[in-house]
């Protein structure tokens, strides 16, 4: 997807992807790999997502990487945080306590700016992006990240020709061979298709949720 596209969704609000409460699968599957206080969690195309704040709870250092400096300066704002902000290199950058956000493009990270980070949790970035994207961005996330990085990634799975992305469907073949290298782990699927009106109305029959525990 092009910059203008996100940059547009934000602008309009139209943020449906975004939800109001902590995921409930991070709660449940992330406890299992213990990590330790201090450590640096890397999560890409955060938007604006309370999971950050959970993260940060637990602890640890969060890093954020956002295209849309709208949805980095309405974070910020809506928890009445106040980041000390400055340019460093491709990056806007915002920090307050345990929660840094880098604003600009994920492509651009190097590993000298995730140096430290020990874990990795996707929730929303590789279902954003289309098929040749998420070859990228995985082949991005194994340039620059510790081979002992371990992680949780939350996907879906539908039949893409009943209805269109983002989010794109992303199978469980898919996850195993792009991200071969830490040996996905499914640890549930769910179909939670009763949930979506906007899948339902599009005539999907199936809307599967699937959670892995990733480990290098």
């Amino acid at each position: 997807m092009h910059a203008e596209f996100w940059h547009s969704r934000w602008a309009s609000n139209q943020i449906g992807f975004h939800q109001s409460r902590v995921n409930s699968y991070l709660q449940q599957y992330w406890p299992a790999l213990t990590l330790t206080a201090g450590e640096r969690v890397l999560v890409p195309l955060c938007g604006k997502s309370l999971d950050m704040l959970w993260l940060a709870g637990q602890g640890l250092q969060v890093l954020g990487v956002e295209l849309s400096e709208r949805a980095v300066e309405d974070f910020f704002e809506e928890h009445q945080l106040q980041p000390q902000v400055e340019q460093s290199g491709a990056f806007k950058v915002y920090r307050c306590e345990d929660i840094e956000i880098r604003c600009g493009d994920f492509f651009a990270l190097t590993a000298e700016d995730v140096r430290g980070c020990s874990a990795l949790y996707d929730r929303a970035a590789v279902i954003a992006l289309p098929a040749e994207m998420r070859k990228r961005y995985v082949a991005h996330l194994q340039a620059i990240l510790p081979v002992t990085a371990k992680g949780l990634l939350i996907t879906l799975d539908y039949d893409q020709a009943q209805i269109d992305g983002p989010p794109f469907a992303v199978t469980d073949v898919e996850v195993q061979v792009l991200f071969a290298a830490w040996h996905p782990v499914e640890q549930a699927v769910h179909d939670v298709l009763g949930d979506s009106p906007k899948f339902q109305q599009a005539g999907c029959n199936h809307l599967l949720e699937r959670v892995y525990r990733l480990q290098r």
